[in-house]
């Protein structure tokens, strides 16, 4: 895949900078060295790809090799003719320059066609084969350049016969596009096209194809080929020919065509022997590796937390790169710095350092370390921008949902976990994939393999339930399955895996978003104190999920008595001092608090108060303004002893006035809304360690203000005096 970038580089740009970065060497002055190095490079290529045959491009790979091979013998007998390589007039050191750089791209191109997927190969195939004949029409020139009257003494006339011959060729040579690899590459547009116009071919068809003709034999075989050409869309970004939307439409065909021509056994055959190891086993593997090799890892090929090299490098908001699993973990601790600089993160959104990656790749090839990209990458659309789906795209899809429906209606225990894991990915972008594979009838099915005793079918199958139920249409379907939610909310109690878990609070909050839903999800036995135990005792992804899910709960008010019941009042109080979700659970806390019971359940621990305080001082934004306004209800409807609890808070007052001056606008307005509940309540006065503060707060225009102004708030935004008449909003 590396080859698959660097080519991409050479089509914008003759020189190639990348590989001559990883392989550098010195040619301004040292003669011998430069002959020494191209007939290594050219060796190179012939012993590298002689006795490989690319699967398209043989007639072309062929007749650059044996152009390659000729160099070889006329640098051998330069080499081996005596003759000081410093006496070589300065023409021929300047063509050999250039012959150097010739070689670098051969071997680019030649790496690209014998490495990459077949059939991304074959929609390229117009374009490689240009890129073949812009080769010979280089070498065609550096021959008719190359002063052949200097070699006399250094080059027999056999080697002078053959050098002349190949130069005459190269000047007859034209575009060879070869006529039986261009039929099969209409005949995939083809096949396409059918099945855009919902003419899905015959099993025959596809295997004719994808078996007879392209010698694609197994489902490993189509993994390739889709992880390959997925890669591509990643790669190539908006410089992509076919276009991205028209690929998508080839990987869902090819998709279709891996169950539809080889069912799932091998795929079942590789979870029941475990082949399919978890990254970080893969990791350990390929540092083994380079460790048995004595090979010194690039320093920039590093990651700065786990020193091992980078199988997904990613840039965070400081510019520093770092491996996607490392940070990503850095960050779910609740780290909110760059752990390289120190320097406090803008945002959390990590970008993938695609240029690094590609060196990182090309390295591990050059050294012959085997490289395995992240297990997510080519799975599932976490792994590529989106595309506009093309209709093509749409009715493979629909295929390949039937096949993956009968999977799980008639399939073993392994095909069915397989068919959830596609379902799941499948679901994961697109609203109009989410509605048919629901309207499909794939619920009922998923329900069932909630309750599975694999961790993988159930973790599939959960997981493809959140993803489906992102799409409104679904939530219905999802809600009114039969022991749809009960299961859900099973998994979330017990499920087999830590993710399992968090990928149930996280549906319950997505299907939470329907307000009709909220109290039926409260309603079902164990859901809310489930999610009140993730929130105290969960990762940090889990207390995020289990707090979303809470938020959406308490905004329906026949919740709030059982959340109190089942303790998720507690637990969100707790929350207030995790950071992660502490902005969530003020907001649900502010929602709760709007209830009488809940401004008593809430007023009656001790540590709510402290808690919003602190998250008044040192929260979010938006942090700051849910507990303000979690404060102004507790106050309104908590009591007289809850509002005492309040008022001698320490720091408030000031707390309040940063609010008026720094807060959101709905900050601002609820810190003097909670300032005019103090006068409603007869405060006059607020005492501060020993100090008499004067707080009468009120916005200009809402109020009528006696006296001077005081505290030195803009006068254009706030009023301040001892005393005033203050209407209640």
């Amino acid at each position: 895949m590396a080859s698959a970038a660097i080519f991409s580089s050479l089509r914008r740009s003759r020189s190639p900078s990348l590989d001559a970065f990883l392989a550098p060497v010195h040619l301004e002055n040292d003669v011998v060295g430069l002959l020494k190095t191209l007939s290594t490079v050219a060796s190179d290529i012939i012993n590298s790809f002689s006795d490989k045959t690319p699967s398209f491009q043989k007639r072309n790979t062929r007749s650059l090799l044996r152009k390659v091979d000729l160099f070889v013998v006329l640098l051998d007998s330069v080499r081996n003719s005596g003759e000081s390589g410093s006496n070589l007039p300065s023409t021929v050191v300047l063509c050999f320059k250039e012959l150097y750089l010739l070689l670098y791209r051969s071997k680019i191109l030649l790496d690209y066609c014998t490495y990459s997927s077949k059939l991304w190969l074959l929609l390229q195939n117009p374009s490689i084969s240009g890129h073949f004949h812009d080769l010979n029409q280089e070498i065609s020139t550096l021959l008719d350049v190359l002063p052949m009257h200097e070699f006399n003494c250094l080059i027999n006339n056999d080697v002078r016969e053959q050098i002349d011959l190949l130069q005459k060729q190269s000047v007859r040579d034209k575009l060879f596009i070869d006529p039986h690899d261009e039929m099969l590459r209409l005949k995939f547009f083809r096949l396409l096209n059918e099945i855009g116009d919902e003419k899905i071919p015959t099993f025959e068809e596809f295997h004719e194809f994808f078996v007879t003709e392209l010698g694609v034999f197994d489902s490993r075989a189509c993994r390739v080929e889709i992880e390959f050409l997925e890669e591509q869309i990643v790669n190539h970004e908006s410089d992509l020919e076919p276009c991205a939307s028209v690929l998508g439409g080839f990987i869902a065909m090819i998709r279709y065509c891996r169950f539809l021509l080889f069912g799932f056994e091998e795929d079942e055959v590789e979870i029941a022997m475990g082949k399919r190891v978890k990254r970080g086993k893969k990791r350990g593997l390929i540092s083994k590796e380079i460790a048995d090799t004595f090979i010194t890892i690039p320093k920039d090929f590093c990651c700065p937390i786990s020193l091992d090299l980078m199988m997904d490098p990613v840039i965070i908001s400081t510019g520093q790169t770092f491996d996607r699993g490392s940070i990503s973990r850095w960050i779910e601790e609740g780290h909110s710095t760059c752990p390289k600089t120190g320097q406090a993160l803008v945002h959390k959104k990590l970008v993938p350092n695609r240029a690094l990656r590609n060196l990182i790749v090309q390295w591990c090839m050059a050294h012959k370390i085997p490289y395995t990209p992240p297990e997510n990458v080519g799975l599932g659309s976490e792994s590529f921008p989106a595309a506009p789906a093309s209709r093509a795209a749409v009715e493979a899809n629909k295929a390949t949902v039937r096949l993956l429906i009968q999977q799980l209606e008639n399939g073993s225990d392994c095909g069915k976990a397989i068919a959830a894991r596609e379902i799941r990915f499948l679901a994961k972008t697109g609203r109009e994939n989410r509605g048919f594979i629901a309207e499909s009838g794939v619920i009922p099915h998923l329900k069932i393999l909630l309750s599975s005793q694999s961790p993988t079918a159930q973790e599939n199958a959960v997981t493809a339930i959140l993803n489906l139920s992102i799409y409104d249409k679904n939530k219905t379907r999802i809600m009114e399955e039969d022991g749809c939610l009960r299961s859900i909310v099973s998994v979330l109690k017990s499920g087999h895996t830590i993710e399992s878990k968090e990928n149930a609070a996280a549906t319950l909050f997505s299907l939470s978003a329907v307000h009709d839903y909220k109290k039926q999800i409260a309603d079902e036995e164990g859901a809310l104190s489930t999610l009140a135990g993730l929130l105290r005792d969960g990762t940090p992804r889990g207390k995020k999920d289990a707090v979303t899910a809470l938020f959406n709960l308490s905004t329906h008010t026949a919740n709030c008595e059982k959340m109190i019941e089942y303790g998720v009042v507690k637990a969100l109080i707790e929350a207030l001092e995790n950071e992660t979700v502490a902005e969530e659970a003020a907001g649900a806390l502010a929602l709760v608090v709007r209830q009488p019971v809940g401004a008593e359940a809430v007023g009656n621990e001790e540590k709510a108060v402290i808690g919003l305080i602190g998250m008044m001082r040192c929260g979010t934004p938006r942090g700051k303004e849910n507990a303000v306004a979690a404060l102004l209800e507790l106050c309104r409807r908590g009591g007289a002893d809850t509002t005492e609890r309040v008022l001698k808070a320490p720091a408030l007052a000031g707390l309040i006035q940063s609010l008026l001056f720094t807060g959101t606008k709905r900050a601002r307005r609820k810190a003097a809304s909670l300032a005019r509940v103090f006068q409603r309540c007869h405060y006059d006065s607020l005492h501060y360690n020993g100090l008499r503060l004067g707080l009468g707060y009120g916005f200009a225009g809402n109020s009528t203000t006696t006296g001077n102004l005081d505290s030195g708030f803009p006068a254009e935004t706030v009023s301040v005096s001892m005393s005033m008449s203050v209407s209640v909003s």
